[in-house]
């Protein structure tokens, strides 16, 4: 079997190969796949995960392609996602010391209410396309967690399609933002939107050179919470310093405002139509959950093991070492590919089944060990909210037509979905 067409962008156009995932997961904990170890079970996903002496996120980075310089690896290096300890915990502990309960609780009841003013919206036009309808809703909660103006918040969605994107030729170059109704800061960042090449390609997202535009804003916003400091979590950020009178610096300020406008729209943003296209599929189990809405916390878990929105991430061997009885040598990358270990049979009792009361579902979703995500209960609030409106409102929701996927082999995208109700 070629175990290369996991990590072809051009498979996911058709789906997530859960077939060659099964097969390849059957022989090996680890396989070879091009130039590195797919790490595709579950007890050994989490040994990795947990372990960053033995498995950096610093030494290549989490993608497994290369940054194409030292320059553009230093860079991602300053990214919360790509740290070790001590800078890793250093910086996620002043974030999550700014997620506050008055900030969270404030964002979880706006939250309930966009959403059901997403989907009231909708709700009178009998079928639509719900990923691009119910996409809103992310940019709405990330815009309050920096204090981001209205207006400006489709910013972040030209953004992380750019970055998430970057291999679907539609979303690498997309631009659809109307420069006339933004701020001043956010058109002066988009003045420095960068072009494509004579290749036609875009530059690499994850260099500063690639997001110039994404990083004017953030520095202009930065600084701004830095003087004139607001009630939302970037703020209370801002404010903080840690043990040793340490502060955010505004360098740092600018890879979070990156990391949440990618990680924090595109979960969502793919995660939210997932669960859709999940229930869609299983029509028995979508009128168990109308039957019964106190399944809802288990379903919405369940959207999450049975999607698997982010697929993969990289870490790079600080040492020999063997993972289930596979030798991996210092410096050989090593990817956990979370879409597979969410289905590994040694786990998940009939793991290709959707179920909406599966309990204990000990998912790697949200990841594991100590780079487990800090948006967590956000993404679950906001999957709550969406399908709580969803069921209420527009009852059983149908297909009406083929959803149209992401070309990726990195995040499980959805960019169309037809559907009527």
């Amino acid at each position: 079997m070629d175990a290369s067409v996991i990590n072809d962008p051009e498979t996911y156009v058709r789906g997530v190969p859960h077939e060659v995932l099964s097969s390849l997961r059957a022989e090996s904990a680890v396989v070879r796949v091009d130039d590195f170890w797919a790490v595709l079970r579950h007890a050994e996903a989490r040994q990795v995960l947990r372990n960053p002496q033995l498995f950096s996120s610093t030494l290549g980075g989490t993608q497994i392609r290369d940054p194409l310089t030292a320059e553009d690896l230093r860079y991602v290096r300053r990214m919360m996602l790509n740290m070790d300890p001590p800078d890793h915990p250093r910086l996620r502990g002043l974030l999550a010391r700014a997620f506050t309960p008055r900030a969270v609780a404030r964002l979880t009841d706006r939250i309930t209410v966009w959403a059901d003013d997403l989907v009231a919206a909708v709700q009178g036009d009998g079928g639509g396309d719900l990923a691009k309808q119910l996409a809103d809703l992310p940019l709405l909660v990330l815009a309050e967690v920096f204090g981001v103006p209205e207006q400006d918040r489709r910013l972040m969605f030209d953004w992380s399609s750019r970055a998430i994107g970057f291999q679907d030729a539609e979303y690498a170059a997309i631009d659809t933002v109307d420069a006339s109704g933004v701020t001043d800061m956010a058109r002066a960042a988009l003045a420095m939107r960068p072009k494509p090449g004579p290749d036609g390609l875009m530059p690499d997202p994850r260099s500063r050179n690639g997001m110039p535009d994404l990083y004017a804003y953030a520095t202009a916003l930065g600084e701004h919470k830095r003087s004139q400091p607001g009630d939302d979590v970037m703020s209370n950020l801002m404010r903080h310093v840690d043990d040793d009178g340490g502060r955010v610096s505004i360098e740092e300020f600018e890879t979070l405002f990156w990391l949440f406008s990618v990680a924090g729209n595109e979960t969502l943003r793919n995660g939210i139509p997932g669960g859709l296209i999940a229930l869609m599929a299983h029509p028995v189990e979508y009128r168990r959950l109308l039957a019964d809405r106190s399944l809802l916390p288990t379903a919405i878990d369940e959207m999450l093991r049975w999607w698997t929105p982010v697929m993969h991430f990289r870490r790079t061997a600080t040492a020999d070492t063997t993972l289930s009885g596979v030798d991996i040598r210092a410096g050989d990358k090593v990817v956990v590919w979370f879409s597979s270990a969410n289905r590994d049979e040694r786990v998940f009792p009939d793991p290709h089944r959707f179920d909406v009361g599966r309990t204990p579902n000990d998912h790697l979703t949200f990841g594991h060990g100590p780079h487990f995500c800090l948006g967590a209960q956000l993404a679950r609030a906001q999957m709550t909210a969406v399908f709580t409106a969803v069921l209420d409102r527009l009852g059983e929701v149908r297909p009406a037509g083929e959803p149209i996927r992401l070309r990726s082999s990195f995040q499980n995208g959805v960019k169309s979905l037809p559907v009527t109700w």
